[in-house]
Parts: structure tokens; C-alpha cells; sequence
């Protein structure tokens, strides 16, 4: 007997409150994907927040607001935008056989509210935006046609805040329409309603929890098959709940991130049956850490924030989910959240097979408009949704952590009230995965574990002044205060922890990372569906205004290289901080809303931009990275080179047989000093120490650039830092008689003569302009930080530039770098002809596009000119990095191939700068 009625196909349908049929489309799939809804204009009545809004006013957008032209910097555009109700019809006809039977009505994921109406009489109205809307149609619905009409309504019923995931503009779109199975489903009249599985602990058996339904309305009992063995089962007028006790075979695997076993049962009673798969695991906290089976793992996790440009919607079948979760792990992650928002079971069913942990939340990110614990709607929803999620995905073994939501608003102390309750509520009644009140704050004594800001090297607010921008670079940094120090400050934004609150928990940090790459260009052509990228538009259009339209592949590839150097340091700081949980990184693919969030070294479609490879960046974001503390990264050769080697350590189990080994080569591969330590079984942990290398560097050429690598050999597990190493010298270097090397304007000025050469160092004070020159790339996006500093992106430069010739660099931001930008300034060239090509580019913020440099040449009447707007001249004998560069402008303007050919009149030149 078919059971199940498939409604996928051409509805019809109608955009009004009260229908009117006049058009069709394809159910699974949204109206606005399928050409329907308004054009955008700057009259479209966005769901989300847009934080910087002079795009509605201000006259550089001025073309972008045109009827026919108009593009959003924001967030990408929709084709087509609609809010308000849509109605979707059909005729059904139900099966002679279906007589005596309950019929429901099964809509997988529909957005936002549902009202059913059949045969013109309404059956009822749900709003999950994380579960399947599904209604009881009876159990005496005659055979025949019928008539079916749903109403699905985006407008959100309950404020859950503008910006999340779960309904956002800022990246899935707030789509109306219904998409998944959409099915009519005949059960019979006793039916199994839910089938809850809690494994035991020890592994041996596991507790299956059983709620059995009856429509009849009389009290009962069968027996009830759990695979092939016999229960006796009894229930009420309105039902019942078994509980049973189902043995697990001795030799049954668990299930974890290497070993993802599935298991399986099968269920029957009466004329009904299912299957349940779970995994068996027991997920737990010791101290500081997270357990698995008793085993402290590790959280190597990025967000997932619902972007899928082609359809605006996330997708619905395993198939389209393994290639993004293959993806993930090929980067080295083990974990995806769920920003705001929870997946499809397609997500669920892959993650559990490829061994991918997930945290899940309640749709909600509850601020700006709206706040927990006031007594306002989304304060019931929150519960219903919760109670929803746990019943349709609580099976997955994948499924790990729960949380209410992101960052609640903090106007009141109601809300850490309102979020302690709702964590002890959910961990009395379903302990098979961990719960914190919500991703980002507050930490709160009832958490299993708290998800939030800190540590990290830079976060909202720190600008300049964060680690990775204000202290010498090193591969030191650590958080063990964090840990040894629970009693200390907890970061909580809403001021409510107490005393209990600092007690010792597991630290997921969260939002790492937001690291930003150049836009890639050459990506617009991939958005053919419903979202397009008009925000690259406007700036490619700006970047070719300004004259540099043929640079955006190298400012895309020296600021994604950059962007992975900062992440790799922030990666390795935590994996180096002993007992520590874990971290969310802000993330591995583009954030393409809140005024365009480029954080991704992967596109939003999870294609590389072409700048890193997994491989690469496994080698420190992997289940076992080796490690290195440097004190810093620049030597000279009349100094030992030190360091300490260390591995973190998160596999399977202890690995035997490791055999440490390290090696210093340069760029070409040439090895000029190598080591190896003794053979030794690693176990599961971090802080794991390997040995120490000392290298004199008398012996070594100088000035070179070389790699210090340490790796296990034989096993994949390998890393690598740059080392740069620099003629000894003690005095600063000298300009000589034929090049002035002056500091102050007034000294230029009156030093520029007929075939002189001059080298002009401005202090940072004395450039002109408001641009914020920091070592790291931007953090997030200047539109939604509301100009956070750094508003750069690094450096870009021809390494084969003879101007480099004695200071050995790749074409992007490296760490012998920040000792020339901190403290420096990044001089504006827009108002000098386009000829002036920076011999050290900086990458300016893609909002503002402006001609940057850190270093250019120029022809003033004659004298060849040289300005360098990086510090060259203090404290150069603790400045090694500084003083080489120095010497190699020096060098390079004392040999004949400082020509410079750009001209520029004094006037020109002088605008740069102030004094």
C-alpha cells in the first residue's frame, strides 16, 4: 500500500492576502528564486539591519541608487524581493486504501509561517524556522480529490532579531516558500510518534524512549519489535510512552570524528515501523576540556551563516551537503556552528557519516529589535523551538552542542536570568549533548560551556591597540590565565557573571579569526541564481576609477596571504594554550552580508580563492600540528637562533612511533641545518614538548629569508615559519655623499637640485590623509565595525624590484614587515598622476579603493626622489627589519638603476603631507 503521496511539482499561485490564481511555480523552491516579488530600489523595505546607511544618501552612491542601476554595498541583491503572505494550490487526491488511516500533511522546511487550509477550512498554522511544519489532516478524510492551499507568510510572526541567519538579508535572504520533501503521509491509526535513543555511557546498552500516539481514543497494547525482539507495550486514551533498554553488541564502534559508526534499529508495531540511527558516544567536560568517551578533544571549528547565493535557501540533500563538509574537513576543521540558525536533516545525516561535529541554534539572535527575558514572545518560541529542534535531530550523533541563539542583547539583567533557565531546562530533559546559554555571552554558572569573545589576538573595539597590531611578532602567545585562573575576568558584555559563573568550564572561543582578503573579481560571474554580487560591482567600478583596475588579482592574492598568516598565528595561539577547548573561527568561506564580511579564504560557493591550499593550511589546523615558540622572527648573524618545538595532539588516540625532526632551508630549498629528536609516543593532549633547536647563524648569508620546518617523520604532520636573517650591523647605515637622507619637509624642499637623489622619511604625524595603517588585515568590514582600524590590507610589491635587493621579501605582507608598518603611514597618491607606481603598495579598504603606498619614487625637476613613509630611522640598532630596509633603499639608490621616471611638480609632492 503507498503510504506516501509526493507533492512536488507546479502549484498554483498567488502574492496577496487574499488569493488570487493566476500564475504557477515549482514546489520544492522559493517565489523570489522563480522571478516573482518587486525589483530592488532604495525604496525596498529590508528584514535586516544596515548598520552604515549612507548608501541612502550619500553622493558617491549617488549611481548606484538610479531606477535601472541600482546596487547595494551591503549584502548581495536579490533579483527579486518580496515580504508579505503567498498562497500555493493544489489539487490532491487521496487513495480508496487510505480509509481508516491518519493523513498528514509533511512541509520539511517552509518559510516563515504556514496555514493550511483544506477543502477551504483551515487546519491550522505553524512558525518553526528550524523543523517540519506537519499537520494532522484525520484520520476520516475521504478518498478523492481534495483541494490543498497553503499560505506561507515571511513577514516573521516573532521577533527573533533582524540578523539572524535563520530569516536574514544579510545572507540566505528572507525567502517565502516551502522547500525539502513535501509530502501527504497515510500512518495508521496507533502510530510511533518519536523514537529517542540515549546510549549508555559505558557504551553496553542504550535507552530507547518511545512515544507511541493513538487516534482511536481508546486505551491499548501490542507488542512492539525493536529488530526482532518481542516488548509488550501498553498506552492510553491519548497515548503512551515505553521506555526499553536494547542491548549494544561488545564489538559495536563509537562513533567520533575518525570512526563516524552508525548504528541502527529497527522499530515495528502494528502495521507501523521506523528506523532510528545514533551513534554511540558520551559526550562530556573535564576541567577546561570537552570529552568524548572519556578522551578530550579539541574544537576546530568554523560558522556556517545560511549563505547559498544560488537560491537564497540552504540545500535540502546529502548530496549537496558532503562537498561542504568534505571541504571543511579538508581544511582541518572538526566542528561546524550554526550561526543563529539550525540545518536541514540532510546536514545532520552527512555530518554524522563523514564524522563532523556540529553546534546548533535556536534561529534566534535576539537583539537590536527584540531581547530575552522581557516577557516578549520570542521568549515562549524560543522554548517551542528548542523542544522542536531536539525532537526532529536529537538522534544525530553529530549533533554536540546546543545554544538559545548568537549575542543576545544586554539591556537587562532578565536576559541571563531568562537563558539560565532555559540551559537547565534543556539539560534535565535531554542529556545526550552539551548547552550554553548562547553563542557569544553570557557565561553563566548553568553552562556546560561557555562560547565566547575571548582569547583571541584582535576583536570589536581593539583596533590598533589589539596584540597581533601592537607587539612584536612571535610565536608565544598563549591564553593559560584562562585557564590556571578561572577565578579571573570571564568576558561577559552584559556585566551579569557571578561569582559561580567563573567557575572551571571548557572555553569555546567565539568568532575568531575575521580576517579579510581583497574582493576577488573573477568570482561575480559564479552568482547565477537569485543572488547576485552588485556590491563587487561597485567596488571593481571604484578600483578602476582610481586607476588600478589591473591590480585586483594581486591585491586579492598579498591580501589573502596575509589574511592566512594572521590566521595561522591566531590557530596556533590556541593550540598552544595547554588544556584549552577550542575555537570558532568567523570563518573559512566569505560572510557575504553586514556590509560585505570578505573573512573567507574560500568563496561563498566553498571554492578556493586560489591563495592557500588545504593542504597548506592543515599544517597547523589539523587533529595533530606541531608547533614552535619563537621569540620573534628576525635575527642577525651574530645571534643563536632558538626555539621550541611541541605538538598538540588530538587523534584517534596516542600516537606511537613520532620522530621529531626539524630543518632551516632557504626559499630555493637549500638546507643549511637540521635536527631530530628521539622517537616517542604522543599522547592526547597539547603543550606536548618535542625539544629544542639552537642554530648560531654565523655561518648563514646574510641578508636571506629561510623557513624553519619541524614535522614527524613519516606521517603527514608538518609546519613551517619564516626566519629572516640580516648582516650584522650596529650602526645605522649611511646615506654617503650623493643621496640626502632628510626627515622633515622644509630639508626637501630646499634640497631638490638637478640630478640629486634624495631619500625622504616623513614621520607618520606629518602624512596627510585618515587612513588607518595597521599590520594585520581589517577586521570584519569597515561599513559594519563603523571604521574600525585597521582600514588596510597589507602590502604588495615586486620582490624582484632591485629596490629589494638586500631585503629579501615575497610579493605580500610578511612578519619582517610590521616593524616598518607599526609606526608607519600609508601616504594617498590619488591626487599624483597614475604613472606614480608605489614601490611598496598598500592595500587600501575595498569601500575607498585610494592609491597607497608605503613607498614610491618620483622625478621633481630633476632629482630622483625616494619617499618612504615606514619608520627607517629610530631605535634602528634593536630594529633589524628597519635598519635592512634602510640599507637596501640606500643600496638600490646608489646604483644606476634609480631612475625614477614618474614626474611630479613640488606642489604635487607636497600635498601628501603636513606639517
Amino acid at each position: 500500500m503507498t503510504t506516501t503521496l509526493d507533492l512536488s511539482g507546479f502549484w498554483d499561485f498567488s502574492l496577496s492576502e487574499t488569493p488570487r490564481y493566476a500564475s504557477q511555480l515549482r514546489l520544492p523552491g522559493s517565489l523570489q528564486a522563480q522571478g516573482f516579488g518587486d525589483d530592488v530600489s532604495v525604496e525596498t523595505a529590508w528584514t535586516s539591519e544596515i548598520v552604515d546607511r549612507s548608501w541612502f544618501t550619500e553622493e558617491k552612491w549617488a549611481p548606484y541608487r538610479q531606477p535601472g542601476n541600482v546596487k547595494i554595498p551591503f549584502w548581495l541583491q536579490p533579483e527579486k524581493h518580496y515580504v508579505g503572505p503567498a498562497w500555493y494550490r493544489r489539487e490532491i487526491e487521496i487513495p480508496r486504501d487510505w480509509a481508516g488511516r491518519r493523513v498528514t500533511l509533511f512541509l520539511e522546511r517552509a518559510h516563515i509561517q504556514t496555514m493550511v487550509h483544506l477543502d477551504g477550512v483551515l487546519i491550522g498554522s505553524q512558525n518553526s524556522l528550524a523543523a517540519p511544519h506537519i499537520y494532522d489532516l484525520g484520520c476520516d478524510l475521504r478518498s478523492g480529490r481534495h483541494e490543498l492551499a497553503i499560505c506561507v507568510d515571511n513577514r516573521p510572526p516573532v521577533d527573533v532579531g533582524p540578523n539572524s541567519s535563520s530569516l536574514t538579508d544579510h545572507t540566505q535572504t528572507n525567502w517565502n516558500g516551502i522547500i525539502g520533501r513535501i509530502e501527504i503521509r497515510a500512518l495508521p491509526a496507533v502510530w510511533i510518534e518519536q523514537a529517542d535513543v540515549f546510549p549508555d555511557p559505558s557504551g553496553a546498552s542504550a535507552l530507547l524512549r518511545i512515544a507511541i500516539r493513538t487516534a482511536t481514543g481508546r486505551p491499548g497494547r501490542d507488542i512492539l519489535y525493536v529488530g526482532d525482539q518481542p516488548h509488550e507495550v501498553a498506552w492510553d486514551a491519548d497515548g503512551g510512552v515505553a521506555e526499553i533498554v536494547v542491548p549494544i553488541p561488545e564489538k559495536a564502534e563509537h562513533w567520533n570524528e575518525f570512526t563516524p559508526c552508525l548504528q541502527r534499529l529497527s522499530i515495528r508495531l502494528g502495521e507501523g515501523d521506523t528506523e532510528v540511527v545514533f551513534g554511540i558516544r558520551h559526550l562530556g567536560t573535564s576541567g577546561t576540556q570537552i570529552t568524548l568517551d572519556g578522551h578530550p578533544i579539541f574544537l576546530r571549528g568554523t560558522l556556517e551563516c545560511c549563505v547559498f547565493p544560488r537560491t537564497g535557501y540552504p540545500p535540502m540533500t546529502i548530496e549537496e551537503w558532503r562537498p561542504i563538509f568534505g571541504t571543511i574537513k579538508d581544511h582541518g576543521f572538526n566542528l561546524v556552528r550554526f550561526h543563529s540558525w539550525c540545518p536541514p536533516e540532510a546536514a545532520f545525516c552527512a555530518a554524522d557519516e563523514m564524522g563532523l561535529y556540529l553546534q546548533v541554534e535556536c534561529s534566534t539572535w535576539p537583539n537590536t529589535t527584540t531581547g530575552l527575558g522581557r516577557g516578549l514572545p520570542v521568549d515562549t518560541w524560543l522554548y517551542e523551538e528548542a523542544a522542536a529542534i531536539l525532537r526532529t535531530y536529537g538522534n544525530h550523533p553529530s549533533f554536540l552542542f546546543l545554544a538559545a541563539g548568537n549575542e543576545p542583547g544586554k539591556a537587562l539583567p532578565e536576559f541571563s536570568e531568562y537563558l539560565a533557565g532555559w540551559v537547565r531546562h534543556w539539560k534535565a530533559r535531554d542529556p545526550r549533548r552539551l548547552y550554553t546559554s548562547a553563542a557569544g555571552w553570557p557565561a553563566l554558572p548553568e553552562n556546560d560551556y561557555h562560547n565566547i569573545p575571548e582569547p583571541r589576538i584582535q576583536a570589536w573595539g581593539q583596533g590598533l591597540g589589539s596584540r597581533i597590531n601592537a607587539q612584536p611578532p612571535s610565536t608565544m602567545a598563549e591564553y593559560r590565565r584562562f585557564i590556571d585562573e578561572p577565578e579571573g575576568p570571564v568576558f561577559d558584555p552584559g556585566g551579569f557573571n557571578t561569582a559561580a559563573a567563573q567557575a572551571v568550564r571548557p572555553i569555546i572561543t567565539h568568532e575568531a579569526g575575521q580576517w579579510c582578503a581583497y574582493p576577488d573579481f573573477s568570482e561575480i560571474g559564479q552568482y547565477t541564481g537569485l543572488l547576485k554580487a552588485r556590491n563587487f560591482e561597485i567596488f571593481r567600478d571604484t578600483l578602476e576609477a582610481n586607476h588600478m583596475g589591473g591590480q585586483a588579482a594581486d591585491f586579492l592574492n598579498a591580501s589573502g596571504r596575509l589574511q592566512i598568516l594572521c590566521y595561522k598565528e591566531e590557530i596556533e595561539s590556541f593550540l598552544r594554550t595547554r588544556n584549552f577547548g577550542g575555537f570558532h573561527l568567523l570563518q573559512a568561506n566569505d560572510f557575504p552580508g553586514q556590509g560585505t564580511a570578505l573573512v573567507g579564504w574560500l568563496n561563498p560557493f566553498w571554492k578556493s580563492k586560489g591563495y592557500v591550499t588545504a593542504a597548506e593550511f592543515r599544517r597547523f589546523n589539523h587533529a595533530t600540528v606541531v608547533l614552535a615558540r619563537l621569540d620573534r622572527f628576525t635575527f642577525t648573524r651574530d645571534e643563536t637562533l632558538r626555539a621550541s618545538l611541541e605538538v598538540a595532539h588530538f587523534g584517534a588516540g596516542p600516537l606511537e612511533g613520532a620522530r621529531p625532526y626539524w630543518r632551516l632551508v632557504d626559499q630555493a630549498g637549500r638546507e643549511y641545518a637540521r635536527g631530530e629528536f628521539a622517537e616517542r609516543t604522543l599522547p592526547i593532549g597539547n603543550g606536548i614538548p618535542l625539544g629544542t633547536i639552537e642554530v648560531p647563524l654565523r655561518a648563514m648569508p646574510a641578508p636571506l629569508q629561510c623557513k624553519l620546518i619541524a614535522g614527524l617523520d613519516g606521517m603527514e604532520f608538518e609546519n613551517d615559519w619564516d626566519i629572516w636573517i640580516y648582516p650584522e650591523q650596529s650602526a645605522e647605515p649611511a646615506a654617503g655623499d650623493e643621496i640626502l637622507f632628510v626627515t622633515d619637509w622644509d630639508d626637501l624642499s630646499v634640497g631638490i637640485r638637478p640630478g640629486g637623489k634624495v631619500l625622504f622619511n616623513p614621520p607618520a604625524a606629518h602624512v596627510s590623509g585618515d587612513v588607518a595603517l595597521g599590520f594585520s588585515s581589517i577586521f570584519w568590514n569597515t561599513l559594519w565595525t563603523r571604521g574600525q582600524a585597521p582600514h588596510t590590507l597589507g602590502i604588495v610589491c615586486d620582490p624582484a624590484h632591485p629596490v629589494f635587493a638586500e631585503f629579501p621579501t615575497q610579493y605580500h605582507s610578511n612578519w619582517q614587515w610590521w616593524d616598518l608598518i607599526r609606526g608607519g603611514a600609508a601616504m594617498v597618491l590619488d591626487k599624483l598622476p597614475p604613472c606614480v607606481q608605489p614601490l611598496v603598495q598598500v592595500i587600501d579598504d575595498w569601500f575607498a579603493n585610494r592609491r597607497l603606498a608605503l613607498a614610491f619614487e618620483v622625478n621633481v625637476d630633476g632629482c630622483g626622489i625616494l619617499v618612504c613613509s615606514g619608520d627607517i630611522t629610530s631605535d634602528l640598532e634593536r630594529r633589524h627589519a628597519a635598519r635592512q630596509f634602510r640599507s637596501s633603499l640606500l643600496a638600490y639608490m646608489k646604483g644606476d638603476s634609480f631612475r625614477p621616471k614618474a614626474e611630479v611638480a613640488v606642489g604635487q609632492l607636497a600635498s601628501l603631507f603636513h606639517r
